[in-house]
């Protein structure tokens, strides 16, 4: 089974992005090696216990999340993703990332499951702030009622937003192609999209580093970097497209 031909004659691809395209911008990995976790215990950081216990530590911990992912680039792996939508093949990406590279890259509709590390949401009345960089202070108080902010993130234990989800499994259940790029395939319910898709006829494509939770259902696994795979793949689907229209009379 040809990708490049797939893509190209496909009418609703998705792709599906987790932590290992952006581990290729220099973000660490939740359970890689060498990931974030091998430092920190998650119930001692992103939890809403945590929170509740320690706020100015989990702020400490985000604002250094904050800091390497300000400071990164996306990579190639993000820009094909991103060309790949504005030659009409990709209809919306779905990703696990909280930090906001696709959009840096020019992807127009994202849709993120487990919210944005560039958000903060007050405890106390509910208001939103949109950041641009770092936080100064830690931990930042909203403005308009002096309440504790909070990452705008999903942590262990809490639901994701019912907004997001429901337009992530829209997107998947229309999808014809969807490609999963960079994840584990065990954190749920994200991991189920794959799944969803599948189960509603699309051909399901997967570029990893390695075999994962997704790849037993994968009609097509691509061993490979993100960020060396996809630009190569959009190169194929051009030439494919530029064959068409020659033989076009």
């Amino acid at each position: 089974m040809n990708v490049a031909d797939l893509l190209a004659s496909s009418r609703h691809c998705v792709v599906f992005t987790g932590a290992g395209i952006s581990a290729e911008s220099g973000i660490p990995t939740f359970r890689g090696p060498g990931g974030l976790w091998e430092r920190h215990k998650p119930e001692e950081l992103a939890t809403p216990e945590a929170f509740a216990r320690d706020p100015a530590l989990v702020w400490r911990w985000y604002k250094w999340r904050q800091e390497v992912i300000y400071n990164a680039r996306p990579n190639p792996g993000h820009y094909a993703i991103a060309e790949l939508e504005a030659m009409g093949m990709v209809r919306g990406v779905i990703t696990q990332n909280v930090d906001g590279l696709h959009q840096r890259a020019g992807s127009r509709l994202v849709v993120e499951l487990h919210g944005s590390i560039w958000r903060a949401r007050c405890v106390k009345c509910g208001s939103v702030y949109i950041l641009d960089k770092p936080v100064e202070e830690v931990p930042p108080l909203c403005r308009k009622c002096g309440g504790l902010l909070r990452p705008d993130v999903v942590w262990f234990g809490e639901p994701l937003p019912q907004e997001a989800w429901r337009a992530a499994v829209e997107l998947a259940s229309a999808s014809d192609v969807l490609l999963v790029v960079g994840t584990s395939g065990v954190v749920y319910p994200a991991a189920y999209i794959p799944r969803i898709a599948k189960e509603a006829g699309a051909r399901v494509v997967e570029i990893n580093v390695e075999p994962s939770a997704i790849t037993p259902i994968a009609d097509v696994f691509i061993q490979g970097r993100a960020g060396e795979v996809l630009p190569r793949l959009v190169e194929e689907v051009k030439r494919r497209l530029r064959t068409r229209q020659a033989l076009t009379p």
